[in-house]
């Protein structure tokens, strides 16, 4: 029993490490918009952020009861004994944070909540087999939500711009236009962060209150996670928001420079409401690929944009490569635990920590760049190519026709009228040609007759003589 209760208290502190690694991966899933679109200042962002994810955790609870009895049979486990139970739970830990912690420091796209779940099952399946895992639970709150829920938040988003964009117009005589929008995007960041407290804080409650009903300090019967569970969550999932999340979200700030402030309200409405409706269904979504669909979802509903269909094959490979990835990891963890037992666990907490502690130091020596702290979120908006000058409206085309028109039949009057001047100029010239031969004609005939009677005067001069 004492062993048993000093792998509890080693589940509880990885648990609570998991949940700070969460908050400072995904911070970036509420505020990337806002910041790149000036709405917020960064350290604002981040600081509103850690209060509203503090404040979310306290919100619901149905995602921690999907984590602590549905994806893992406790009682297929149990019949082996609680110590080998919770020895999987902390292998499966050990795998979510190191890939957690592997992808923050190299940017591949990842999600934290399919980090913790595939740690977990491969975990399970190494030391209990596939009888330890509800495949349905699986399918029906991870799997299907993990494929519907970027779909529908991006067609939401989608659906959000195009109303953004088409009954508003750009008052404010700026490039970007639709200034009013950034206000609005307070709002809806700030309901990011309070969505992401309220689902992915829960995940690490379900984890703990699993430990807790395993070893018999709290009953089966409910999977209510105790308060102060709920509290210890809260404030260390606020806490990596606050202090670890300087590294994603400068990388963001920098990333979503396409971002208009009708596009990041538009996304971030999105976000928000898929990752509450979630919360409230049970569903443990990933808040980092609902982001992600928002962010592509806003951008193809802007006028002219285009997939960069590479890009988005790449946060989807991201997304595939998490679960099992970590479960590979916490497999590697749980083989150590089945073979050595309670050595097993020791070496592995050793290997732990050598792993957090090199890749934390490692982190340190390089500058925050996007080559090597990028996450899906900020790809997301590079999935999407943006003209700088959008194609016009059709209202803005029945407008340049109308000039057009308009234009072309001033230049066809104008013609008109010059052809009518030359007209009337050629007629007077021909007209004052035609009087100038006349004229001319006249006066040769009064000379020819001068010329006549001279002659005629001469001849009867010259008969007279």
């Amino acid at each position: 029993m004492e062993t048993a209760a000093l792998i509890v208290v080693l589940v509880i502190a990885l648990a609570l490490f998991f949940d700070f690694t969460n908050g400072f991966h995904d911070t970036a899933n509420a505020m990337a918009t806002p910041i790149a679109t000036g709405a917020l200042k960064p350290k604002t962002a981040v600081l509103l952020a850690a209060v509203l994810n503090l404040v979310g955790a306290f919100l619901s609870t149905e995602v921690s009861k999907t984590i602590s009895g549905g994806i893992i049979r406790e009682d297929a486990i149990l019949s082996a004994g609680a110590d080998l139970f919770l020895s999987l739970i902390f292998a499966g830990l050990i795998g979510a944070i190191t890939w957690n912690m592997l992808t923050w420091l190299l940017g591949l796209p990842s999600s934290s909540s399919h980090a913790l779940f595939g740690g977990l099952i491969g975990a399970t399946l190494v030391g209990a087999g596939l009888g330890g895992i509800d495949f349905g639970m699986v399918l029906s709150k991870i799997v299907l939500p993990a494929l519907i829920a970027p779909v529908t938040a991006g067609l939401i988003a989608f659906a959000a711009t195009k109303i953004a964009y088409s009954i508003t117009r750009r008052y404010d005589g700026k490039p970007d236009g639709r200034d009013g929008f950034r206000w609005g995007q307070i709002f809806t960041s700030s309901l990011v962060a309070l969505a992401h407290g309220t689902n992915d804080a829960q995940k690490t409650m379900g984890v703990i209150t699993l430990a807790m009903i395993t070893i018999g300090w709290q009953s089966g019967a409910h999977h209510e996670p105790e308060l102060w569970v709920i509290i210890a969550c809260a404030f260390t999932i606020a806490l990596g928001t606050y202090l670890g999340g300087w590294r994603i979200i400068r990388t963001l700030g920098k990333g979503l420079t396409d971002v208009k402030p009708a596009q990041g309200f538009a996304a971030e409405s999105s976000t928000a409401a898929t990752i509450l409706a979630s919360s409230a269904l049970g569903f443990a979504l990933s808040t980092t690929q609902v982001a992600s669909g928002s962010v592509i979802g806003s951008g193809l509903g802007r006028r002219g944009s285009t997939v960069r269909w590479r890009t988005a094959g790449r946060i989807g490979i991201g997304w595939l490569l998490t679960l099992p990835a970590a479960g590979g990891v916490g497999a590697l963890a749980a083989l150590l635990v089945v073979w050595l037992g309670n050595w097993g666990v020791a070496i592995d907490a050793v290997i732990a920590l050598v792993i957090i502690l090199g890749l934390f130091m490692r982190s340190r020596r390089n500058a925050v760049t996007p080559a090597n702290a990028m996450s899906d979120v900020a790809e997301s908006g590079r999935a999407i190519e943006l003209p700088d000058t959008p194609p016009p409206t059709r209202r803005q085309v029945r407008i340049e026709q109308a000039k057009a028109e308009a234009k072309a039949r001033a230049e066809a009057r104008e013609k008109a009228k010059a052809e009518s001047k030359a007209r009337a100029k050629k007629d007077a010239e021909a007209k004052a040609e035609k009087k100038a031969r006349a004229k001319a004609g006249a006066k040769a005939g009064s000379k020819g007759e001068k010329s006549a009677s001279s002659n005629a005067d001469a001849k009867r001069n010259g008969e007279s003589e």
